[in-house]
């Protein structure tokens, strides 16, 4: 995770147009300066969070010096590792290697090593990207990077305003859109081949409600076992191996 502090280094970075998850403001500030750095970051739909002066001391005390955290005045900018890609890039990416588009969703997935490892699952399995909304979602951290095991430098990752507009977007590409949902049909009866969007849920909540929704199938995966439920890194890997055994099979 890049930490970017101080006003105008914020500011331009967000000008800059560099992948930016969060602006992390003081709650206690409001001069004009702050208010049009939020301004800036609100255009380009970033999000942003108000937080105690003592949460920016602790992102920005790797930069200061004699113990005392780096001058932030009150705004810090978290951003990506690696900056993100676009759903062009996802499909440019089937279409180089004359495959059908095979994508992975993550509807509120927030633990970072989770989201690493979902991302080197799909790389190893055959997926051409991992998609992402910009709120309720881990970040593309250092951490995460980690978790990826170099997955993260070759699959593309894209991050979303909306991912049910995202949804939208690959229906009209003639994708079949697949939740993993644990009152869904069984997984294998359900005919993965081709071009699929696999969708999966945050460990807690699960599907969101309108994601849910717009999923053409549900598909759940068997379970013998008495806990009931599988970590959502597994089950996204889990997932993502049907659907690689039924396209080897096809």
């Amino acid at each position: 995770m890049d930490i970017i502090y101080g006003r105008n280094a914020v500011k331009a970075a967000i000008k800059s147009g560099r992948s930016i998850d969060k602006v992390i403001a003081a709650k206690e500030l409001s001069d004009p300066s702050v208010r049009e750095i939020l301004a800036l970051a609100a255009q380009r739909h970033i999000p942003i969070v108000r937080a105690d002066k003592r949460k920016l001391d602790s992102l920005s005390m790797p930069f200061g010096h004699d113990h005392k955290p780096a001058n932030h005045q009150g705004v810090v900018a978290v951003a990506a590792a690696k900056d993100y890609a676009s759903l062009d890039d996802v499909f440019s990416l089937a279409e180089r290697r004359g495959e059908s588009p095979f994508v992975v969703i993550l509807d509120g997935i927030t633990d970072e090593g989770n989201l690493g490892s979902i991302i080197r699952s799909a790389e190893v399995l055959g997926a051409h990207g991992v998609i992402m909304g910009k709120r309720r979602s881990a970040s593309l951290s250092a951490a995460a990077y980690k978790a990826s095991s170099g997955a993260a430098e070759i699959l593309p990752v894209v991050k979303v305003t909306n991912i049910g507009a995202a949804i939208d977007e690959l229906k009209a590409k003639n994708v079949w859109i697949v939740g993993a949902d644990m009152d869904g049909e069984d997984i294998a009866g359900i005919d993965l081949k081709g071009a699929v969007a696999l969708v999966v849920g945050s460990e807690g909540e699960g599907l969101s409600r309108l994601v849910r929704q717009s999923c053409d199938f549900l598909a759940r995966i068997p379970m013998k076992g008495q806990t009931g439920s599988l970590n959502a890194a597994v089950a996204a890997a889990v997932i993502m191996y049907e659907k690689t055994r039924q396209d080897a099979h096809a």
